[in-house]
Formats: C-alpha cells, sequence, structure tokens
C-alpha cells in the first residue's frame, strides 16, 4: 500500500537518530520485526517516488499496521507547514535545500531506544549502531522470513541478566576464569564502559518504574526523570525523549549543535551548551525536535561542519 506523506526514506534511516539501527536493507527494501498489538510483524518499506510503499507480514489488521508504521516514520507530522516555518526564519531557511523530506525515526521500542541513546553517547554511529544489533541478535527474540533472520531488542526485565561483571555474580561465569569470555558479557558487543550503566537503567525500567509511564509525564518531569538513570546526561535523555517518546519540544545539545547555533544565531561565540539547549526549546517550540535533527544534517552536508571544524 501506498502511503501518501512526503519522506526521504534513505535519509531518514541514516540521520543518525538514536531510535534504533537503520532497518535492514535489501533490493531497496528496508524491512525489521515490529511488535504491533503484542504480535511479532515484519514491517517492509521502500520508496515510492516521495512516498512510502509499505507491506507486512503477520497477524494484525491493516489499520493497527498502517497505525504503527506512520508512528515510526511521523507520517502524521506536516512537513509542508514545517517548511514555511522554517523559510521565514532567515538563519534556517537554507536547510530545506538540504534536508527535504527527513523525518524523525521514531522508537519501535522504547527500551532499545534507552539503551541506543546511552550506547551513542561519545560514539560514532556505524559503532552504536553495530553494538545494538549485535545485542538483539545475541540475546533478542529470533524470527525468519523468506530464509532471512531478524531480531527484537531484548525484553527490559530480562536486560539486566546479560551483563556479567563478576565470576561470582552469575553462576554462568562460574567456571570461567575471565568473566570476558562468558556469552553474557554485554561488553563483548563493543559498548566498553557504558555497560553498567545500560544494566543499571534495566534494573530502573524493571524495579522502580514501568517505561510507559514517562509518556503520562510533563517535558520537566520526564527530563528530571531520565537524568536520575546513571548514564543519561541532558543530551541523552532529551534523545530519549524526542526519539523514543515524541517529545517535540527536547533539543538535544551537543558540542557540534552548540557549535552551530553559535555560529548561526550568536556571531560564533562561546555559548555554554545549557543555554543552547534552553534557546533551542524556548526559541523554536514544538519544532524544536524537527529543527536539531535539520540543523545537524544541514551543517553535515553543506559544509558548514567542516568550516566550524576549522574555527
Amino acid at each position: 500500500m501506498i502511503i501518501k506523506a512526503p519522506i526521504d526514506l534513505e535519509l531518514t534511516q541514516n540521520s543518525g537518530q538514536t531510535s534504533q539501527p537503520p532497518w535492514k536493507l535489501d533490493n531497496n527494501i528496508y524491512s525489521d520485526v515490529v511488535v504491533a498489538d503484542n504480535k511479532a510483524v515484519l514491517f517492509q518499506v521502500k520508496q515510492k517516488e516521495n512516498n512510502l510503499d509499505f507491506n507486512f507480514i503477520g497477524d494484525i489488521s491493516n489499520k493497527e499496521a498502517t497505525k504503527k508504521i506512520k508512528t515510526i516514520f511521523d507520517l502524521d507530522f506536516n512537513l509542508n507547514k514545517f517548511y514555511k516555518y522554517l523559510n521565514n526564519q532567515p538563519e534556517l531557511a537554507d536547510m530545506t535545500n538540504f534536508c527535504r523530506d527527513l523525518r524523525l525515526f521514531l522508537a519501535k521500542d522504547k527500551f532499545e531506544c534507552v539503551i541506543s541513546s546511552v550506547c551513542s553517547a561519545n560514539n560514532s554511529i556505524v559503532r552504536w549502531t553495530k553494538s545494538i544489533d549485535d545485542i538483539k541478535k545475541s540475546w533478542g527474540n529470533k524470527y525468519t522470513y523468506s530464509e532471512k533472520d531478524y531480531f527484537t531488542f531484548p525484553d527490559v526485565s530480562d536486560f539486566k541478566n546479560i551483563y556479567c561483571d563478576d565470576v561470582e555474580e552469575f553462576e554462568c561465569c562460574s567456571n570461567l576464569n575471565n568473566p570476558g569470555e562468558c556469552i553474557n558479557n554485554l561488553k563483548s558487543c563493543g559498548v566498553g564502559y557504558r555497560a553498567p550503566y545500560m544494566k543499571k537503567a534495566s534494573e530502573i525500567f524493571t524495579l522502580e518504574m514501568d517505561l510507559d509511564d514517562i509518556s503520562k509525564m510533563s517535558y520537566d518531569e520526564a527530563f528530571d526523570t531520565m537524568l536520575k538513570v546513571p548514564g543519561v546526561g541532558p543530551k541523552v535523555a532529551d534523545c530519549i525523549l524526542l526519539y523514543g517518546f515524541n517529545f517535540r519540544q527536547a533539543f538535544p545539545t551537543d558540542v557540534w549543535i552548540k557549535r552551530i547555533v553559535s555560529y548561526l544565531y550568536f556571531d560564533g561565540k562561546d555559548i555554554n551548551v545549557s543555554k543552547i539547549r534552553e534557546f533551542g526549546m524556548e526559541e523554536f517550540g514544538d519544532y524544536a525536535g524537527y529543527v536539531q535533527l535539520y540543523l545537524f544534517h544541514y551543517a553535515r552536508m553543506s559544509g558548514l561542519m567542516k568550516k566550524l571544524k576549522g574555527m
């Protein structure tokens, strides 16, 4: 079925959003297993002109599948209205020439987004996406369609048992001289020092609160809640809230967003990261998340990023 909503599928998939790794690409079709209506379903999408051609394999209704795919690719967001907003901002007007039809790539699994976002901190897109894929292959549920294997992300309640830090902590390590040899060692997926943070996140969202409760909070309450998770600073918290819970006012700010915004709005002055974050939220309002996404891609594609590196 064709869903008539403009999207650049390749750009959206590969824009580095921390909701999840890019889906499996084969013959111009992106596919992954998505849990919808509590059932595992294979979703397949491809570019059809500037729209999305969508197919699915699984025991759910067309209505439920369409609702889910629209959520994941944010297809109900009015890009044309957003572009009118950008074109009325002198500092942002040029972005549509480099980012047209880029959309938010929202989480199909909220806990996967939490771990992906933690894994992305001080990490390259290539490395964190490989780590998340490796975690899924090692401990997720496996589904096979047309002789191709797909894996869901481990459940939050199971995830806390896959990190071994001490040979005495888990029975599976008791006969090993080196806990690093254990198949249940999360560090084997290349997450490094982030492993204990990920483990603690799984404990918090298993024992102390339900992830779904985040959606019911105000943005400020949700932000403060995410900051209580070890390894989650303001930027990672905003990534989780934007890509995982669709808080549009979130403005994830790292050193590059700081430099880009400082260049466009403050004559290149060295403004504190927290001040840039506050400025972005106040200046762009409910468009903050989209503006941040477009700013970063625009800087990479326009040559601004290269210019800022030399300053």
